[in-house]
């Protein structure tokens, strides 16, 4: 039996393009829908997961009938397990060491962002907040040593700027405690 530890999204310009990409997708492979809304700034977003070919199918799948309304993609073969918790905001962080950010101008980019963020240093996701109140933008966070955030930071921060997405990227090193009562 394959594993089901992959991911794959797409995000569109339309709502209504959404809807039909979300059935191509769901018609198409075996994947469990984890996610399909709207999101700011009229947008929409379609998360799935499931074993990597199928998740490949229904990407290639919906990006077909989405074809002008896709505005990005991505396909991740073994998306890192802390991804859910900070995408739902269930991560459990009691305290911040040094705290990394990154931010960019779409949800699909970012994730893949916030991916390789938790999978190159020994960090741990804080949050992924996509889209919503944030102008169609989204931005994850990181807690560590020093030396690993940077490292963290700079590898998901990498990642968003080779699709020239990237918004900023920071490294507080002795965050306030307040900061984090302000996340999640």
């Amino acid at each position: 039996m394959a594993a089901k530890n992959s991911i794959g999204l797409i995000e569109l310009g339309s709502i209504a393009a959404g809807f039909e990409v979300c059935d191509a997708m769901l018609k198409t492979a075996d994947v469990e829908l984890v996610l399909a809304r709207t999101i700011c700034s009229g947008k929409y977003m379609i998360l799935i997961r499931g074993d990597v070919g199928a998740i490949r199918a229904a990407v290639e799948a919906g990006s077909q009938a989405g074809h002008f309304s896709v505005i990005d993609t991505f396909i991740i073969p073994n998306v890192h397990p802390s991804i859910f918790p900070a995408i739902s905001g269930t991560a459990k962080v009691e305290a911040l060491e040094a705290l990394g950010v990154i931010e960019s101008f779409s949800v699909a980019s970012l994730i893949e962002g916030a991916d390789a963020m938790a999978k190159s240093a020994n960090v741990r996701l804080v949050e992924v907040r996509l889209a919503m109140a944030l102008g169609g933008k989204a931005f994850a966070s990181v807690t560590g040593s020093v030396a690993a955030v940077r490292a963290a930071v700079e590898a998901g921060a990498a990642v968003i700027a080779r699709k020239g997405l990237l918004v900023n990227k920071v490294v507080i090193p002795q965050p306030r405690p307040e900061l984090l009562s302000e996340m999640i």
